[in-house]
Formats: C-alpha cells, structure tokens, sequence
C-alpha cells in the first residue's frame, strides 16, 4: 500500500474484527485511532440513523487527529423492530437481548463513513474532508433457542461487548436460521460497501 501522505487510511475503531475483515479484502490501515465518543442512543431516535450518525461522530473525531488522511469509520446496531439493543456488557443483558432474538427476525444497521482529504495544495488547503457514507441493512432470524441453549452460550463469554449480545462468527452461528444481505456487516464492517466507497474516494485498493 502507498505510504503517500494522500493515500494514508486511518481506521477509527477499536474493533478487532474490523481490522480483520478489512486485511480480508487486502486492505491494511496505516493507524488505527479509536473514537471515544458518547455512543448513548438519541431520544426517539431510530435504529438506522442512530448507526449512521455514530459512524460519522466517530470519523469527525478522528480526523481532527490525522489531517490529510482518509478516516473510515463504522457502527454496527441490532434492532428488534425500533428498539436499539445494546452492546452487552453484563450477563444480564445479554440475557435480555438472547430472549428478545429468540425465534424472532431481527435487523443489523451497519454505518460507514468515509472522510477524504479535499486534495492538496492551495486548492484543498482550509477545506474540510469530503464526506461519503453507506448505511447497509441485513435481516436475520434466530432459531427458537432453549434455556439450555441460552445457558451455554452465555457460559462461553463471547457476547461480551457485542452489539445484541451474539457473535455471528461464532458459536452463534449455529443459532441463525436465516440471513437476508451481507454478512459482513453484521460481523461489524459491510465489506462491498467499504471498498466501493475507497475506491469512489480514489483510494488505491489491492
């Protein structure tokens, strides 16, 4: 990949699997700067738009930080009709969202921003970065899940800190029924998206 200030990608995320899913595609960032960001849903607001402007928030923050590089940014939300549910961090409430998508079909929100540099020289100097954004939608169903199913998967500990409280790269998998769109993006980054935006931004892809 060009080491060109032009051509530097900053990832803005912390997300392991996001990282992972963009060297799967060939693309490997040259920073990978976390926003820290307030991620608390806004009253009333909905699932898609709420994974829309969480990407956006997260790149604008990082950007500040690496002026002149591409930023990409993402949010991935599961919702059960309008209720965003959130990143399990506590048994309890991976409970609750297993319960919710038990049997059930729900949606996964993925947002993806990216910001661009507005190009050198006199002409770009001053100016913000071009802004180009996907919101990428993936329906899925759950199987009916039994107590002791429920058990075990909360014994493996991989609903930690995952959107909904699941992994579908893993042992949750062998739960989904069905699945409607990219499974990219409920793993957390919609990969044919991404790299349509990179290269529509002139950023040089493998």
């Amino acid at each position: 990949m060009s080491t060109e200030t032009t051509h530097r990608l900053v990832l803005a995320s912390a997300s392991p699997r996001r990282l992972d899913l963009l060297r799967q595609i060939g693309v490997v960032p040259d920073a990978v700067d976390p926003a820290d960001i307030d991620e608390s849903p806004l009253p009333r607001e909905l699932p898609p738009q709420h994974a829309l402007r969480l990407a956006g928030e997260k790149a604008a923050a990082v950007a500040a930080r690496h002026p002149g590089a591409f930023v990409l940014a993402a949010d991935t939300v599961v919702a059960c009709g309008r209720r965003i549910l959130p990143k399990a961090e506590e048994e309890k409430q991976a409970r609750a969202c297993l319960g919710l998508l038990s049997g059930r079909r729900h949606r996964v929100f993925g947002g993806v921003v990216l910001l661009s540099p507005a190009g050198e020289g006199p002409e770009g100097e001053g100016k913000a970065p071009r802004r180009s954004e996907r919101l990428v939608r993936t329906d899925v169903t759950f199987k009916s899940l039994s107590h002791e199913e429920t058990a075990t998967y909360l014994a493996s500990g991989e609903w930690q800190g995952k959107a909904g409280g699941y992994a579908i790269q893993g042992r949750a998998a062998a739960h989904v029924r069905w699945i409607g769109g990219s499974y990219s993006n409920v793993v957390g980054l919609p990969l044919f998206e991404v790299a349509a935006l990179l290269r529509g931004a002139g950023f040089p892809l493998p």
